[in-house]
């Protein structure tokens, strides 16, 4: 059964299930809060670096407060997402976090904002190649920033997690539908049920929100891939689909939302798990370009702008611009609800409208689409099974919006919507038969099948 049963009820700034954060701060219950990331900029990261490396975070997050404050925003999450080194060597990324968790806890005291910390250590699990997923090195640094994430101020830990990617990267590059699937929908999500009772433990003894996760290394990969023309977009839109159950695996595990901002998947995650979800659009130009800049935000939580650079801008440090987009978004859209319920849905609907007919990316992130879809999906028990209804009702919606002259497509695009109807309907039922198939054609060494529980 879906968390979200209507149309009506599917709208930005709420959520069947809120969340609520230390400080009172609520998520998904009525109002869109403004989520800012931000990174450094080019700078070698070592022993000699570190303290301009804590400086230079001081004064991001310094700047960016003064300036929420300026607006008057109510309310506001962070995310500091770690670079690999502060992973690696996990006591550098939790410096970070006391560091910035210190400054928002005082702006709160001072001037009333309500504030949260999202916590996102990076995957390095990846850079032993073949993957090493469930011991060693990379994977003892990980639980560290976990276990650790509470004590250094911490609200909440989400992650973009790898597990599959091995497999994955070359089957995008191939358009291999079949892998694309295994590496989601049986490995992707074996690896996520694998991490995600980590993270929720870890987080229940901090007394901190366990968040979400993205399968950014997956779909938005496609979707990078797709807008350099190297793959079709209808191809794409199916892989953003199929990501679904994958990352739906880290709320059945017991994460509680909001989900990353960069898993654009996040619509499902609130229609089937009823989650708070975070997202980025027109507000993550300044990290990636997409196709998907309006509808992105037709039920969003929480708008984020992914992360920028802390480089110059004419105005000023381009964390501090990215902020003010955010704030000014986020003041539309409550504005918007604060007037009526019919107001919110009209908003959302120009969103959704603004973007739909230009490509089938964005299509299968319209609402009406997302919970036709959602709908199948929760039909099926298993990952695997979900994953190739997603496929399914993927390309019916893209298939069907071409013949209503919903959405344009190529001539090109259109063929492929016809090879793609035919590879969905040919997955396999039973998992075990789907496993006999594609396992075989992965070449050697690509990836270690006892990681995943094989």
């Amino acid at each position: 059964m879906l968390a979200v049963q209507s149309l009506d009820q599917f709208v930005f700034g709420r959520a069947p299930n809120p969340v609520e954060l230390r400080g009172g701060l609520v998520l998904g219950g009525g109002t869109v809060v403004p989520e800012l990331n931000f990174t450094l900029g080019t700078v070698v990261i070592d022993d000699d670096t570190w303290p301009r490396v804590l400086s230079e975070y001081d004064g991001m997050i310094a700047a960016a407060l003064k300036r929420a404050v300026e607006l008057e925003t109510p309310s506001l999450v962070v995310e500091f997402e770690t670079l690999p080194p502060m992973t690696i060597r996990p006591r550098w990324g939790l410096e970070i976090v006391r560091l910035l968790s210190d400054r928002m806890r005082a702006c709160e005291d001072r001037h009333g904002i309500r504030t949260a910390l999202r916590f996102t250590p990076n995957d390095t699990r990846e850079f032993n190649r073949p993957p090493i997923l469930r011991r060693g090195e990379y994977w003892d640094g990980m639980l560290e920033a976990f276990e650790e994430a509470a004590a250094h101020g911490a609200d909440m830990i989400a992650i973009e997690s790898t597990g599959g990617k091995e497999v994955c990267d070359d089957a995008l590059v191939n358009a291999d539908l079949d892998r694309v699937v295994y590496a989601l929908g049986v490995l992707g999500a074996r690896d996520m049920e694998f991490l995600w009772n980590h993270i929720v433990a870890s987080c229940e003894k901090g007394g901190i929100v366990p968040a979400g996760d993205t399968a950014c290394g997956f779909a938005n990969t496609a979707m990078v891939l797709a807008d350099k023309m190297m793959i079709p977009r209808v191809f794409a839109a199916v892989v953003r689909v199929a990501s679904v159950p994958r990352s739906l695996v880290a709320y059945t595990c017991g994460a509680k939302g909001p989900s990353k901002d960069c898993a654009y998947e996040g619509p499902y995650m609130k229609a089937l798990a009823g989650v708070p979800i975070s997202m980025e659009g027109r507000s993550a130009a300044c990290a990636h370009l997409s196709p998907v800049g309006n509808v992105s935000q037709c039920v969003c939580d929480c708008w984020s702008n992914e992360s920028v650079q802390n480089v110059q801008l004419l105005s000023g440090r381009a964390p501090v611009v990215s902020l003010e987009q955010l704030i000014y978004d986020c003041r539309l859209m409550n504005t918007a609800a604060a007037s009526s319920d019919a107001d919110a849905r009209r908003l959302r609907d120009w969103l959704s409208e603004s973007d739909v007919v230009y490509d089938p990316q964005a299509l299968v992130l319209a609402p009406d689409v997302v919970l036709r879809i959602a709908g199948r999906i929760a039909a099926e028990e298993t990952p695997y099974l979900q994953t190739r209804a997603a496929v399914q009702a993927a390309v019916d919606e893209i298939a069907e919006a071409r013949r209503a002259g919903r959405l344009r497509l190529s001539d090109r695009e259109q063929k492929w919507v016809g090879i793609l109807q035919n590879q969905a309907k040919a997955l396999p039922d039973p998992e075990e038969d789907f496993h006999a198939r594609v396992h075989p054609t992965i070449p050697p060494g690509s990836y270690l099948p006892a990681e995943y529980g094989l």
